[in-house]
């Protein structure tokens, strides 16, 4: 029996003092419709919008303006929606923030630091059968603290990265007008901003600390012993942090025998040996109307509720711990 999943997980310090004050309803659309390919293919050469960059057939970029950054209130909402094309089979997507060094007009994902943000699995979609798309909704408020910190905007641009991994085919065989072809969805990624506007809030903190990492049992790095479903990440802190919040995505992955797909096992996430966060994935859905499926899980963590006094003081090397049960 195999057991895989992937995670994200990243740290915020979240102020609670703010000046300019003033209500603010703002929306922003990323992505409309863009078209992912073939994810094992040679890049596509098809014309992308002004502004955005294909930097694989499964995967886009966007530089936020400054104007925008500044015009989120404290409460918003990402939306998605993803439309079928020639891939009918449940795919992995996210959205993630790549922080790029300030001025440059590219840049290589895999050298600079990115967070994810969300993360959806698509259902089973027939492009000739409707409905022919799905959405999904998050609140992502603590996203208003990075696009307005202001030594985050000193050093980087902000870009919006939407991903999803997809191959045609088995519907270029099975799906109506598929054949030949290597386009897989279209997606479409929008920002929805609410409540208090904040001009200029005070610096946060952000220590990103996996991307989209592997964990299973059976490859070396993936847990702290092949064989074994726990993984540790230790982090240093120089500073104490008050009103620190983890953000922790999980999604199971694994189709054979016993696999994570079709078990329900609980999930244990461990602080500094202190049991923090113990769940088991959703119920197993993967029709159209129910495409929120058991893979798919995402969790904050708000440290000061489980330590005594509201305080975490960090001053050596810490260890969060992740777990799955047998």
């Amino acid at each position: 029996m195999k057991i895989k999943y992937k995670y994200i997980l990243f740290i915020v310090l979240v102020n609670i003092s703010f000046n300019s004050l003033r209500s603010q309803n703002f929306s922003y659309t990323v992505f409309n419709e863009i078209l992912f390919y073939d994810g094992y293919a040679t890049v596509v050469s098809d014309p992308v919008p002004q502004g955005v960059i294909r930097h694989r057939n499964d995967l886009y970029a966007r530089k936020l303006p400054e104007t925008v950054l500044a015009s989120f209130g404290d409460q918003i909402t990402m939306n998605i929606t993803i439309k079928a094309a020639c891939d009918n089979y449940d795919r992995i997507g996210n959205v993630n923030l790549a922080f790029v060094p300030k001025g440059q007009s590219t840049y290589d994902p895999d050298s600079v630091q990115r967070i994810e943000v969300g993360r959806y699995i698509t259902p089973f979609m027939d492009k000739n059968v409707s409905p022919t798309e799905v959405p999904y909704t998050y609140t992502v408020d603590n996203l208003d603290k990075i696009f307005k910190d202001s030594a985050i905007n000193a050093m980087y641009d902000i870009w919006v990265e939407l991903e999803l991994f997809g191959v045609p085919y088995a519907a270029n065989t099975q799906i109506t007008g598929c054949a030949g072809r290597n386009d897989v969805f279209f997606g479409t990624l929008e920002f929805v901003s609410t409540g208090v506007f904040t001009q200029n809030p005070p610096q946060s903190f952000l220590l990103p600390l996996s991307m989209k990492a592997n964990f299973n049992n059976y490859q070396a790095g993936a847990t702290d012993q092949i064989g074994t479903t726990t993984k540790t990440i230790t982090f240093n802190l120089i500073d104490n942090i008050e009103n620190a919040k983890l953000y922790l995505i999980t999604s199971n992955h694994g189709a054979n025998s016993g696999g994570e797909e079709y078990v329900r096992r609980w999930h244990y996430v461990s602080f500094d040996g202190n049991q923090v966060l113990s769940y088991q994935p959703g119920v197993f859905l993967v029709s159209l109307t129910e495409y929120i499926t058991h893979r798919l899980t995402e969790f904050t963590v708000h440290l000061p509720s489980l330590f005594s006094g509201g305080y975490l003081g960090i001053t050596g090397v810490r260890g969060i711990q992740f777990r799955s049960g047998k």
